[in-house]
Formats: structure tokens, sequence, C-alpha cells
């Protein structure tokens, strides 16, 4: 992946796994083509990290396996 995304229009979710905790939490936003950025929820306004839409599936198909 070549450049940085625009997020402007990213809608994020936290975890499911998150149980309705205060801000201790990752957050995803699932509508970015391609992509799935990701970010602590705490930094809102901080880095994120973004993956390919393939490395994400895998990484969560291992973290469910």
């Amino acid at each position: 992946m070549t450049g940085t995304p625009d997020l402007s229009t990213a809608v994020w979710r936290k975890s499911s796994y998150s149980e309705g905790g205060a801000n201790d939490c990752v957050e995803v936003a699932d509508n970015c083509s391609g992509v799935v950025p990701v970010r602590d929820s705490k930094l809102s306004a901080g880095p994120v990290i973004v993956f390919g839409a393939g490395s994400w599936s895998s990484f969560v198909a291992g973290v469910k396996g």
C-alpha cells in the first residue's frame, strides 16, 4: 500500500470485546475500501495503523483460532 488513505470520513467502532469499558479499547473503521485503519480509543486524534484488508482478515482469523 502506498500513501496515507483519507480517513476524514472513517466511521470508527470499538471492539465488541470492550464490554462497554471506558476508553481502553481498539477501534477500527470498516468503511474504508481495501484497508482497515486501527487506532487506540484513548488517542482518537493520535496515530492510526492501516492494514490491508487481506492482512486484517488473516489477523482476525488467527486471533479467533
